[in-house]
């Protein structure tokens, strides 16, 4: 068909007087029955591609979709641009047997153009022998990366499409389309679907009206996503969580401080989902706060930013989330929240999955920590990630990332590097990170004296650094795949060939030097929407000691130094205020605030500080709710794994619950409890060690005890003690 015929029928149906990108090639070769794959960043018009020819070709075209969510949303489109209703239609589970023979008599009527399948649907005989005896155009694999085990979306089913197809029909052209697959996945896609010899299609990954940021996820991480949100009031976002429980928490406080958002995962029920998403799309709300199966499919054109409260666990799911911002062109601001923690809870979550998935999953992960902890250009690292090369000084949107703005500061790290490798080298290849970090700056364990490698001359030859500047070499060294943490072997470092070859001949490593967002005990909230005021910090941090020597206890059973660091950000100036800083409470304020907010009202004075108003966060009611019901249930001395289990918590989601309580000044009498899991003279060693502790860190307790507690003991009995000591 000619060109001219072509933009005839695009003006018609779609009312577009012109083809976007590679849209036009794609479609003459879907036309020409050729077998086709297209990849084509999110916005970048993939679904016309395989619509336009299914609309005006003889026959049916099968679409193959993975979220009903997604078909529904395209069927509604498509019958909003035709007379006939039946245009398009669904099959899947969501159809009841009246809906389905509709569906069979609108196709062998020739009224269907399009039918949206999953691939679970075809692997049902009935649909199979139905299809074979129907004129069908072509087949679309929409989001074709699922067939890849090296896709971020890895989906079995999708694996037999082809055997599939086979069976309604030897010469059906097939046409894949993927938002994001690297060079990798896009040989797996073609491999698996038997086309070689397909035409490819790639389109450029860079979106330049988008710019990408990252910053440090701290434990005001809701304070600095609030401020964000409202400094952009009006705006159309997505706010992405890993967790059910994070989405509905999130969104109730982002509707407690004034912010019209509703959440979105699949725990909720179709109607709801459904009603939450129309609302998005009419403007009615201008935040949903979602897992990730909010957004594949969702076509509105002006969503002004997406915020990741958990980093993805790909950079391909980063940038199809991402690539939901700004698909009409416009602004579209990309922030994610970063801690080095949640990698490992990632790494964690993947242990019970089988070898070779843990491996992929481990490798995926790996790229993530590279984009977050690297340097250079976000938008050089996730094109060069996808096969395509990016010059900042003359590609387009060069500039829009936090990292060419605000470069980070590298040095040299040579010699650290080459110390490094040869401890992994001399010490056999027989530790994890830790035991590493902790030969390095010459600190025994129970690990390292069992292997004498705290005799060796390696021992202590790094102490000149701090235990996070290891850590961080570490990551970064593994990123450029010096070193290789083994999954099987439970994450020991080995040594790379080109590590060996490194050690052979050391050559220039810069390290960035400010990207330490491993230390979760340093949690003032650095981003760029304000940070603690230092000088403040210094005289809240002299008035603590002071306090603390008055009532004989540590200082950090005062405040943990996060207050402090909220106080030096918000500037609390009378009760109420003090009341909604980080981990303090109204009883911790009523307790120690007075002194704290006069030393404060002080400084305001003197330094003629403004202070900010918007940054009062207002905590929700379900929180206040989960608290009354563990202090009543401690109370009545019931067991703490029945207190868990009635509110469908983990233990570990409970010590976190009870942990807020007792720091934010209320009284948690957990004896009975802790009676039972530690005796007289243990719990009499963990009280010493806590009165005598400079900070209260559970890592620090766990290293100096070495092995003698669990994480778990340790941190019930700091809960007891601060309970007793500091409330």
């Amino acid at each position: 068909m000619k060109s001219i015929e072509l933009q005839q029928h695009l003006k018609k149906i779609f009312g577009f007087s012109e083809f976007k990108g590679l849209q036009e090639d794609v479609i003459k070769s879907i036309l020409n029955n050729q077998n086709t794959f297209v990849i084509m960043p999110t916005g970048g018009g993939k679904s016309l591609c395989y619509q336009l020819p299914a609309l005006i070709s003889e026959g049916t075209a099968i679409v193959i979709s993975p979220l009903i969510a997604l078909m529904k949303n395209q069927v509604d489109t498509l019958r909003n641009l035709s007379d006939n209703y039946s245009v398009a239609h669904v099959l899947n589970s969501s159809l009841n047997k009246t809906q389905i023979r509709q569906v069979k008599q609108d196709i062998s009527d020739g009224h269907t153009k399009l039918l949206y399948v999953a691939p679970e649907s075809l692997t049902k005989d009935e649909y199979v022998d139905f299809l074979k005896t129907q004129n069908i155009s072509f087949l679309a694999i929409d989001e074709a990366h699922c067939i890849s085990e090296w896709g971020h979306d890895f989906r079995p089913e999708y694996r037999n499409i082809k055997k599939i197809l086979n069976r309604i029909g030897d010469d059906i052209a097939i046409i894949g389309l993927t938002a994001t697959a690297t060079p990798k996945v896009q040989e797996d896609i073609l491999k698996n679907l038997r086309m070689p010899n397909a035409n490819v299609f790639k389109a450029s990954f860079n979106r330049p009206n988008l710019y990408y940021e990252i910053r440090h996820k701290t434990a005001n991480v809701d304070s600095d996503i609030i401020k964000f949100v409202k400094q952009n009031e009006g705006k159309s976002g997505i706010i992405y969580c890993l967790s059910r429980k994070r989405v509905s928490q999130l969104a109730q406080t982002l509707q407690v401080n004034g912010v019209k958002a509703v959440p979105y995962h699949a725990g909720l029920d179709a109607k709801t989902r459904s009603k939450h998403q129309d609302m998005f799309l009419m403007e009615e709300i201008d935040v949903v706060v979602a897992t990730i199966a909010f957004g594949m499919g969702i076509d509105k054109p002006d969503v002004r930013f997406v915020i990741h409260n958990d980093i993805p666990k790909s950079i391909e799911s980063y940038y199809q989330e991402t690539g939901r911002a700004g698909r009409d062109g416009g602004e579209g601001h990309c922030l994610a929240y970063y801690s080095y923690k949640d990698i490992e809870k990632l790494e964690k979550f993947m242990s019970n999955k089988p070898l070779a998935e843990q491996e992929i999953g481990y490798a995926l992960l790996q790229d993530v920590v590279a984009f977050a902890e690297s340097p250079v250009s976000r938008r050089k690292f996730i094109l060069h990630y996808f096969g395509e090369e990016f010059d900042n000084e003359t590609g387009e949107g060069g500039d829009m990332d936090d990292n060419v703005r605000y470069p980070k500061k590298t040095v040299e790290a040579k010699d650290d590097v080459a110390l490094l490798i040869k401890t992994v080298k001399q010490t056999e290849q027989l530790y994890k990170m830790k035991e590493l970090v902790n030969i390095l700056v010459g600190v025994p364990n129970a690990i390292i004296k069992s292997h004498k490698t705290d005799q060796s001359d390696i021992f202590g030859q790094g102490k000149s650094k701090t235990k996070e500047f290891w850590k961080a070499l570490i990551r970064q060294v593994l990123v450029n795949d010096y070193l290789h943490k083994e999954i099987e072997s439970y994450g020991v470092i080995k040594l790379t060939d080109k590590g060996e070859a490194f050690l052979k001949q050391p050559e220039s490593f810069m390290m960035a030097e400010d990207h330490d967002y491993s230390d979760e005990k340093s949690t003032a909230n650095i981003s760029k929407t304000g940070a603690s005021d230092p000088k403040l910090l210094k005289m809240l941090k002299d008035l603590r000691k002071k306090v603390a020597r008055q009532k004989e206890v540590p200082p950090f059973v005062i405040f943990q130094d996060p207050s402090l660091e909220d106080m030096a950000l918000k500037y609390p100036v009378n009760m109420d205020e003090m009341s909604y800083i980080h981990g303090v409470g109204e009883s911790k304020a009523r307790k120690f605030g007075k002194k704290f907010i006069d030393l404060i009202n002080r400084y305001v004075e003197d330094n003629d500080i403004v202070r900010p108003d918007d940054l009062v966060v207002k905590s929700t009611g379900a929180n206040s709710a989960n608290k009354l019901y563990i202090i009543q249930n401690v109370d009545r001395k019931l067991p703490l794994d029945d207190i868990a289990s009635s509110k469908g918590m983990e233990m570990e989601e409970l010590i976190k619950e009870m942990e807020a309580i007792v720091y934010s000044g209320t009284k948690l009498n957990i004896s009975y409890w802790v009676d039972e899991i530690l005796d007289e003279d243990q719990q009499e060693d963990i009280h010493e060690y806590f009165l005598e502790a400079k900070a209260d860190s559970i890592d620090e307790a766990l290293e100096e005890f070495d092995g003698d507690y669990e994480d778990e003991e340790l941190r019930l009995y700091r809960i007891k003690f601060i309970s007793e000591v500091a409330n």
